[in-house]
């Protein structure tokens, strides 16, 4: 195997690899070995014909398909193990030349790893995040965990209003004629649910059990059926059920049942310092996320496409990953968003520009201040990907490979620099926004 390498615009490189002949001679017989029982020659029993008379009756080309596919991945790896530049991309890859008794000579198309120029990368300056906990924002979180510990009662004795939870009967009608797909029976709705077109939940409200009532909406133009967007239609419906939630009251005996806790004052205190601990990690992380976006408008790098259109899709395939190990498959999923491949590509563009962004970047930090990944520092992040996987830390290290354990290495330095920049970073207060100044003059005057 042979190698040249071509760079092209863009940080872009064509690789043209060269196998032998008798490489290529060797793949072709493979070929047909493997093809010669599902091929027919007149003459001969199914798998007996030999190679230059099926050949001569199909074409010299009839084996060169197999034989290219047999020898490109091969080759190639070859070929990445002798290239000295760094590749980051899934390879567009051409037959140039595939004859017996010559070279088989193909091309990988690929994109080299950007050239990056940091700009200021220490003392960044990032707005300081709040983490004071509000009175407010304990009595929300009370009021949600309030919320779910709510029973759920019968009503009887009113009409319906909103929040409350009905079963309904109803037909659709456009025009006076009943359209398909507007009739359901025994539905279960709620009331402010947004579930249903608008005006029709709200044009139950103040209506009685088993009472048949009239509702008057209009389809919205964007309306998934187009036979009905634009519409007015009237629902005839009839209540058959309506419950509320009870809510408990908030008192010691709340507090003992929701937490460890026998009074409100300690769940509340308990309640802030948990709010407190969200807020902390969460203005960390942000930050974190600042001072990396600082750093990337700081710095300059050309990002190939195709380092790009890799990212993308290896974001989609972990997706797919995810939702596969819960039980569903990418084709159900696209059925169920209405989203296709190149849909999906498309809203992942975003994050995988910043991913590759922040990598590169932050490799460059390391690289500047030379950060280094320690033994212990290795040692360490094996022993916990062996934790996770339930497995001995030297089983992790033979499953690594050396390029494995390049790459975690590679990754400790990212952390370790992210860590450099965060550290070294300036906060500065925020601005106010106008609705934070409006709000506050409006507490001023009340």
């Amino acid at each position: 195997m042979s190698l040249q390498v071509e760079k092209l615009e863009k940080n872009m490189a064509k690789l043209t690899i060269e196998v032998s002949a008798e490489e290529l001679e060797k793949a072709l017989d493979e070929a047909y070995r493997k093809n010669k029982n599902r091929i027919s020659i007149p003459g001969f029993r199914k798998g007996k014909a030999p190679r230059r008379m099926i050949e001569q009756v199909y074409g010299r080309e009839v084996f060169y398909e197999d034989a290219a596919n047999a020898l490109i991945p091969q080759a190639y790896d070859s070929a990445l193990e002798e290239c000295e530049e760094s590749i980051v991309s899934s390879p567009k890859i051409e037959v140039t030349q595939i004859e017996a008794g010559k070279p088989f000579v193909f091309t990988a198309e690929v994109a080299l790893k950007p050239e990056v120029t940091l700009g200021k990368y220490k003392g960044v300056k990032v707005d300081k995040m709040d983490v004071e906990v509000t009175d407010e924002e304990v009595e929300a979180e009370i009021g949600r965990e309030r919320e779910s510990n709510a029973r759920t009662i019968t009503v009887e004795d009113r009409p319906v209003q909103d929040k409350d939870m009905t079963v309904i009967d109803f037909e659709g009608f456009v025009d006076g004629v009943a359209f398909e797909g507007g009739k359901g029976e025994n539905y279960p709705l709620t009331i402010g649910s947004g579930a249903f077109i608008p005006g029709f939940e709200e044009g139950l409200i103040g209506a009685q059990i088993g009472e048949e009532v009239e509702v008057n909406v209009t389809f919205p133009e964007d309306y998934q059926a187009s036979e009905l967007a634009g519409k007015p239609a009237v629902f005839k419906c009839t209540v058959k059920e309506i419950k509320e939630k009870e809510l408990p009251e908030l008192d010691d005996e709340f507090a003992s049942e929701v937490s460890e806790f026998d009074t409100m004052a300690e769940y509340r205190e308990d309640v802030k310092k948990k709010l407190g601990d969200r807020k902390a990690a969460e203005a960390k992380s942000a930050k974190e996320d600042a001072v990396i976006d600082a750093v990337i408008a700081e710095a300059q790098m050309e990002i190939p496409d195709a380092m790009l259109e890799t990212q993308q899709r290896q974001m989609v395939d972990e997706f797919a990953q995810r939702i596969q190990s819960q039980g569903l498959s990418m084709d159900q999923y696209m059925q169920f968003t209405g989203l296709t491949a190149d849909k999906m590509l498309e809203q992942v563009k975003p994050q995988a520009l910043k991913r590759i962004q922040s990598r590169l970047v932050m490799e460059a930090v390391a690289a500047a201040e030379k950060i280094e990944a320690s033994e212990e520092e290795f040692e360490e992040e094996v022993k916990v990907m062996g934790e996770a996987y339930q497995l001995e830390p030297e089983k992790v290290k033979e499953l690594l490979g050396e390029n494995g354990k390049k790459q975690v290495k590679e990754d400790i330095c990212i952390k370790k620099a992210v860590d450099f920049v965060v550290e070294n970073a300036k906060e500065t207060k925020a601005s106010k926004t106008k609705a934070q100044k409006a709000e506050e003059e409006a507490k001023e005057e009340a």
